[in-house]
């Protein structure tokens, strides 16, 4: 009786009563690439007939909170500007987004910040900077963006920096590697984990990201990364990468890509290949390990059953039909990645 009725609670849209979405389980984004359509004039509010991203269907499935990508595409770094990119990013993330609804969002800088919002029925707001070339090789400018709202830095993206090898370039004989994090990129890792900023590992290189496991003080987690052992593909990690992960304590956030998801073209990649690689990562790395990053609005395709936001309840009863209790979906929606996040916050406070 008890699983029927919070079930139904899980199902439920947003706008439920205070008492219904205090009780369900609170479902953290951990990646949506929507300030990118934002920062070109978009507006979140209204429903869009495109992307995948707004306030309506943010409603409808039922969100609590969102890390939303302040992302510095690899071009910046040829113009020079992408410190200055990612300071736009952010600008735009609180201003355009945030500022803009303040009825609807609450920028959100710890896990009790989250919660707080969860309980005032607005969805957290949270920022996190992809591509660790936006700090132009400057621990002022990593604290910075920190102290501007960042709770995250993706090291690289698909291109190699000068402190971290990027799994998008490794195998390019053209790029400098560094065969994983260099003297300097510890000491960007060491300061996060003073600052309390979250170390994603996502885009990194294998070797990278072993380095990063090693030197790392805090919990680090993977933003938005599926499973190498379903999808073979460089952006995603092996198993003996998340059961690594999850032994310091970090969380595999499953990306929605359908790229990440499966190598089969016919049919196209679906809600039950996302499924797939939940259960997957946690057969590996067990139910504390594992998380949600769509990339919705940075991927050109989706799941046939999550074309957006909207369709996480789909998520929800195919996670309950292969009998996730409510519970284990209350930890892998968000409850792993609030308690990574204070382990994070704990460790700065050392």
């Amino acid at each position: 009786m008890w699983s029927r009725w919070l079930a139904s609670v899980c199902l439920a849209v947003f706008t439920a009563s205070p008492a219904q979405v205090d009780r369900s389980p609170l479902l953290i984004d951990t990646h949506n690439d929507v300030p990118l359509r934002v920062i070109r004039g978009a507006d979140i509010g209204p429903r869009s007939a495109s992307g995948h991203t707004d306030l309506a269907r943010l409603r409808e499935g039922g969100v609590g909170a969102v890390f939303f990508s302040a992302y510095v595409a690899p071009g910046y770094v040829k113009q020079n500007r992408s410190a200055n990119r990612g300071l736009e990013m952010i600008d735009t993330i609180r201003h355009d987004i945030v500022a803009r609804h303040p009825e609807h969002f609450v920028l959100a800088l710890t896990a009790d910040d989250i919660e707080a919002a969860r309980r005032q029925g607005k969805i957290a707001a949270l920022i996190g900077v992809e591509g660790g070339h936006a700090i132009e090789d400057s621990l002022r400018l990593l604290r910075s963006f920190h102290a501007l709202g960042a709770r995250y830095l993706t090291l690289t993206h698909s291109n190699t920096n000068n402190w971290a090898d990027s799994s998008g370039d490794i195998n390019d004989p053209k790029v400098q590697h560094h065969n994983g994090l260099t003297d300097f990129g510890r000491q960007v890792i060491a300061e996060m984990n003073r600052l309390g900023m979250i170390v994603d590992i996502s885009h990194v290189s294998d070797k990278t990201f072993l380095d990063v496991l090693e030197v790392s003080k805090a919990p680090v987690f993977a933003s938005h990364s599926s499973c190498r052992a379903l999808a073979d593909d460089r952006r995603n990690m092996t198993d003996e990468m998340i059961r690594a992960l999850a032994a310091k304590g970090g969380v595999i956030q499953i990306n929605f890509n359908p790229g990440f998801l499966t190598k089969r073209k016919s049919p196209p990649a679906n809600l039950e290949d996302v499924v797939a690689h939940i259960e997957h990562a946690v057969k590996v790395g067990g139910m504390d390990a594992v998380g949600i990053g769509s990339d919705f609005d940075g991927i050109d395709e989706t799941p046939v059953g999550l074309e957006d936001v909207s369709k996480f309840p789909a998520l929800t009863r195919a996670l309950l039909a292969r009998g996730y209790s409510p519970a284990d979906i209350g930890k892998i929606y968000g409850g792993n990645t609030l308690r990574l996040m204070r382990a994070v916050e704990a460790a700065a406070r050392r």
